[in-house]
């Protein structure tokens, strides 16, 4: 949805009304408040005794979570990564970049402190038996996810492991109970449980103000790559597009020697190519799909979606990627009068639907939510930015039920947002709510390593990361069944023996 200036104002205002502070309140708190995630998620400083850490997988994303961590919770030590080339980028980073810094700008130490300080290791299983390392975070392509945690968790080591967590739920299941087993703590890098832009957004629907939430509209659009064209029309070789190759990073010759066999790997284009494989990183639902399903179903209350269709397909590109393209799939979730709505009705026929589309031909809309209520819609774009719009019976009445979001101790050690309606304009806690409006929001990398750091320091049954092995699983669940729905072209209805960690039923025997 693209908006004039005067409309995103007017969204912004509403949002910021809705929270009971101003964009000034918020930016003047920013600069005095503490430790925003410890601040705001609950934890405190581990003074001085931050956890010992090992890097499996050192490319894009990899790099970001060195770049986003935090020295005071966590201390990279090791990294692991089988290409040349991304030994000596997680050394040095990307130049001038702000998002991958590498290990020499990130500690700011020179060349001789970096061999003092940082093991690399080629082969992962090395790193594991590093007794020093405490917790590992996996960076790696979805098909390694299974083994690489398993190894770990065998080894004694706690596990950070990006989304999605595994290719397949059965795998998904194992390592649950291989955590559950072994006493370790297992996340899943589903950051939006970190973000504090989501979490404010979250309290929104939880307090009604946007009332009954019959729909959801998801997307993450792009454009990977436009065909070569001569005089206004595509250019074609043999009766294919030609394409432009802006959608991947070329092969870099300290790779091209490499064997890839070796590792198990196809081709050499397979390893550095990975996402656009399905052996090695799913489809588009697991890549891309399963990070915004984690937003919706928190937008609807945590709840497991009833059935779900989807079309997809490489509708466009003729290249060598055997990926999807395009991607378009419908979730039907219980809505709030559903026997497993939150009102616990009898209204069997109350849905609320999930749209989501992933395409990669059109990049207008970019990615974000639109959560659309009876009395009003909330867009979230980008992970950067929220906007709230009143239905027109609505507007003249946003003040007599604004939500007012303030900081409670609610008998625990955690603060939580409360949502209250109120009559007039309330003042929330601006030091909680602050990081919503900087200029660049923290999208949960950071706060998801400090927490799991924090729970390493702290154990006890009560103290989790807040995306443990049964949400992750969940999520696993919701974007692999619509990839199943989407290849068999069938309407498909979950289960709930799939969402259990100690059931053997997954889609795949269905």
């Amino acid at each position: 949805m693209k908006l004039t200036p005067e409309e995103r104002q007017l969204g912004r205002d509403n949002f910021y009304r809705s929270l009971g502070v101003t964009r000034r309140d918020l930016l003047k708190a920013a600069a005095v408040a503490p430790a925003v995630g410890a601040f705001y998620f609950g934890y405190s400083k581990l003074d001085g005794n931050p956890v010992r850490a090992g890097l499996i997988g050192s490319g894009d994303q990899g790099n970001v979570l060195l770049t986003e961590s935090n020295p005071d919770y966590l201390q990279f030590i090791a990294y692991s990564d089988i290409r040349p080339s991304q030994k000596d980028r997680a050394k040095h980073g990307d130049p001038e970049s702000p998002y991958r810094l590498g290990f020499m700008r990130k500690y700011e130490i020179n060349e001789e402190q970096f061999n003092q300080q940082i093991s690399f290791y080629e082969d992962y299983q090395q790193l594991l038996e590093n007794p020093e390392i405490e917790l590992v975070v996996i960076a790696l392509p979805l098909h390694l996810h299974y083994e690489v945690v398993m190894a770990a968790l065998e080894a004694g080591k706690h596990v950070l492991c990006e989304m999605l967590m595994a290719e397949d739920v059965g795998r998904c299941k194992e390592m649950a109970r291989k955590a559950r087993e072994t006493g370790l703590y297992l996340a899943v890098g589903h950051q939006r449980h970190y973000s504090i832009l989501y979490d404010n957004a979250f309290s929104l629907g939880g307090g009604n103000l946007l009332g009954e939430i019959q729909h959801i509209r998801a997307r993450w659009h792009r454009n990977d790559s436009w065909p070569r064209m001569e005089n206004g029309t595509p250019v074609k070789v043999n009766g294919k597009i030609q394409l432009e190759n802006s959608w991947r990073q070329p092969i870099l010759p300290a790779d091209e020697a490499l064997d890839v066999a070796k590792y198990g790997y196809k081709s050499i284009e397979e390893l550095c190519w990975w996402r656009h494989y399905r052996r090695t990183a799913g489809s588009m639902m697991a890549e891309l799909g399963s990070q915004q399903l984690d937003a919706c179903s928190m937008f609807l209350g945590q709840q497991q979606p009833l059935a779900v269709s989807a079309v997809g397909g490489k509708f466009f590109y003729e290249d060598d990627r055997d990926t999807e393209d395009h991607v378009f799939a419908t979730f039907e979730f219980p809505g709030d009068n559903h026997p497993r709505g939150k009102n616990a009705g009898n209204q069997d026929q109350d849905i609320a639907v999930v749209t989501y589309s992933a395409i990669s031909t059109n990049a207008i809309e970019e990615y974000g939510e639109q959560i659309m209520g009876s009395r009003g819609t909330l867009l979230v774009e980008s992970e950067r930015e929220v906007l709230l719009f009143m239905e027109s019976d609505s507007d003249k009445n946003i003040l007599a039920r604004e939500t007012q979001v303030t900081v409670s101790n609610n008998g625990m050690e955690t603060p939580v947002l409360e949502t209250t309606e109120t009559s007039g304009v309330g003042t929330a806690s601006a030091g909680r709510a602050q990081a919503i409006l900087a200029e660049r929001p923290s999208r949960g990398y950071r706060e998801q390593m400090e927490h799991l750091a924090w729970c390493i320091r702290n154990p006890a049954p009560e103290n989790q990361p807040r995306c443990g092995p049964q949400i992750a699983l969940s999520r696993a669940v919701c974007a692999l069944t619509a990839d199943l729905a989407m290849r068999e072209q069938r309407r498909i209805e979950f289960r709930p023996e799939w969402f259990d960690v100690d059931s053997e039923e997954t889609p795949a025997t269905a």
